[in-house]
């Protein structure tokens, strides 16, 4: 899915920049296919006295999406699994949700089953493979994701929305469809300028150049968005990124600036992502902290979105972050799309496990 714009990048052999630019139309979608699908008995099976999703990478931080709009909504746990085990608490009233883009995720697959085992109820986030083919067979709910994404991290919208609009649906969390759609609207808007040349995404990537983002967020939106900065610089750029977030970071990464800040101001940057939700005191705090850490890092950059909703800040802090990363990769001619060294590790994990 692509909004068709040729990529301005040196290089980009899957087209991440067009599948980046389609945020917007992925999130309409994304909501449309989840109204529309059929939730079976999951009503009746209620209420849930928790909800659980599994997933890894790409697929995974769909689950931190849903945990952070959750936390301040919804009158259940939310729990992110990323790992092949469940905790021990998944029963029969525990809801959970198998999020893979490729339906072929070992991790994903090996939890759902595991799910499954347990009688929990059971919803299927997936591209087509194995796990679509075990929602069908089984009767379990199952929200597909459309094929020819170039890679599950630039599924954002499509793996993050339906387990949103799923709780929504159930009555656990009330006027996501709004939001989403406003958050549509937002991101769209953002999109736009995003695209062109001079926009603020190659500004801020300009200024990180070569070294090493620290990216600080809080639970919540920011916090989400600073975890995909991390892991968008990683993969689209293939260079190093750390995210941390407040108010944690205000009790034990603050005092490591202490020492080393001739190393420091020249590796490191501090990216701190903000929003209009947040509250007085958390904007005092990291306005202290950013005022402690200007002396021993590169630069301390202040980055806002304007959004009116944590659902909108989310999505559009998100969307600043993939551009930001993309015009890091093109800064040192990689091309953003392939990632070798991932399927590497897989094939000498496979080995190994003979």
């Amino acid at each position: 899915m692509t909004t068709g714009a040729a990529s301005p990048l040196p290089v980009d052999s899957l087209d991440m920049w067009g599948a980046t630019a389609a945020l917007p139309e992925q999130i309409d979608e994304a909501v449309d296919r989840t109204i529309g699908a059929d939730l079976g008995d999951l009503a009746t099976r209620g209420p849930f006295s928790s909800a659980v999703v599994c997933g890894m990478g790409g697929s995974g931080i769909a689950g931190d999406v849903l945990a952070a709009l959750a936390w301040p909504r919804a009158g259940l746990p939310v729990q992110v699994v990323k790992d092949c085990r469940l905790p021990q608490h998944v029963g029969a009233s525990t809801l959970v949700f198998a999020v893979s883009c490729s339906g072929g995720t070992a991790e994903t697959l090996a939890a759902a089953e595991d799910a499954r085992a347990r009688g929990a109820a059971l919803v299927a986030v997936s591209g087509p493979g194995t796990l679509a083919e075990c929602a069908r067979r089984a009767g379990w709910p199952l929200v597909e994701v459309p094929a020819g994404i170039p890679q599950p991290r630039a599924a954002f919208g499509a793996l993050s929305v339906p387990p949103v609009l799923v709780l929504d649906r159930l009555g656990v969390l009330h006027g996501m469809e709004s939001q989403l759609r406003d958050a549509v609207r937002v991101v769209a808007e953002s999109r736009d300028g995003l695209v062109k040349a001079g926009s603020s995404a190659q500004e801020l990537a300009k200024r990180i150049g070569r070294t090493i983002p620290l990216v600080h967020g809080a639970p919540g939106p920011t916090g989400v968005a600073a975890m995909r900065w991390k892991t968008q610089v990683n993969e689209n750029a293939k260079t190093p990124a750390f995210y941390s977030l407040q108010p944690e970071l205000s009790h034990n990464e603050i005092a490591g600036w202490g020492q080393h800040g001739d190393v420091t101001r020249q590796t490191i940057t501090a990216v701190v992502l903000r929003y209009p939700g947040e509250s007085p005191r958390a904007a005092q705090r990291v306005q202290l902290v950013e005022q402690l850490m200007t002396e021993v890092v590169s630069e301390v950059l202040d980055v806002r979105t304007d959004a009116p909703s944590d659902v909108a800040a989310l999505f559009d802090l998100v969307l600043l972050g993939d551009f930001v990363s993309l015009h890091l990769a093109a800064a040192e001619g990689v091309d953003p799309g392939p990632v070798p060294v991932l399927g590497e590790l897989k094939q000498r994990l496979a080995a190994w496990n003979g």
